[in-house]
């Protein structure tokens, strides 16, 4: 491979990097999905993808796949990009699909079930919500109070994080806008209809945070475990059983 093509792979993997699975709200790379990227002297470029089962919902599937073939597709010098998604029950209705430039609707036909845009929608604000936990998780034990924390604007919070803190805000701020305006006089904390969250009601508005987030926490290990079942590779990451046995420390949980 040559200087340029290898150049070009890593900037096809940096751009990977920003496709999340939707309900997980991690990297398609850090979770090990992508399999392989192919780049050729004239800009096209090949993506291998896989799941942790074979029977993987073909709505996430194909949100990923389209994801990663729209995101890769905006760099300047891309001609074209495929997406392969290997060994599952719709592999080839979704293969088929992005080499035509098909929507998901069109793929599927009557088997599509939904909006996959309200799906997407749905999925961001439960990102949203645990990218806000992370936050306050922070905050609060940096010493700030709840009653501080819900008056707050963007603008103030941004002078509230540094260091792991600045960190956690770019990625909250990232899917802010998700749920309403988020404008530098917006209220920094709001909920997942986007009002303001009252200082009375902060103890379970942090609870609903919870719930969103250990969700997906346990998904998550649940996936990464399937994966690595699967496909006989090591387990880097918590587990389901790791969860079940209380063995993910809180800073993990936080971390993540």
């Amino acid at each position: 491979m040559s200087d340029d093509n290898l150049g070009w792979a890593s900037e096809v993997l940096a751009c990977l990097d920003r496709v999340n699975d939707p309900e997980l709200d991690e990297s398609v790379t850090s979770l090990g999905f992508v399999t392989g990227v192919l780049v050729s002297d004239d800009g096209r470029v090949e993506i291998g993808y896989r799941l942790p089962t074979y029977w993987c919902a073909a709505n996430f599937a194909f949100l990923m796949a389209d994801d990663m073939r729209t995101e890769v597709g905006r760099l300047p010098w891309v001609t074209s990009v495929g997406v392969e998604l290997g060994d599952h029950m719709y592999a080839e209705t979704i293969n088929t699909a992005m080499t035509r430039g098909q929507s998901f609707q069109e793929a599927f036909a009557a088997e599509a079930d939904g909006d996959l845009d309200g799906l997407r929608r749905v999925f961001l604000v439960k990102a949203f919500q645990r990218r806000q936990m992370a936050l306050l998780d922070y905050l609060l034990a940096a010493g700030r109070s709840p009653d501080t924390l819900v008056a707050l604007t963007i603008a103030e919070l941004q002078s509230q994080c540094v260091d792991t803190g600045a960190l956690l805000l770019e990625r909250y701020l990232e899917r802010r806008g998700i749920v309403g305006p988020d404008g530098p006089d917006a209220p920094a904390f709001v909920d997942e209809h986007g009002r303001i969250v009252a200082a009375a009601d902060f103890p379970a508005h942090r609870r609903t945070l919870r719930r969103v987030s250990v969700n997906v926490e346990f998904n998550g290990a649940l996936c990464r475990g399937l994966l690595a079942a699967r496909f006989d590779e090591p387990e880097g990451e918590p587990t389901l059983l790791d969860f079940v046995h209380g063995r993910v420390k809180e800073d993990r949980r936080q971390a993540i």
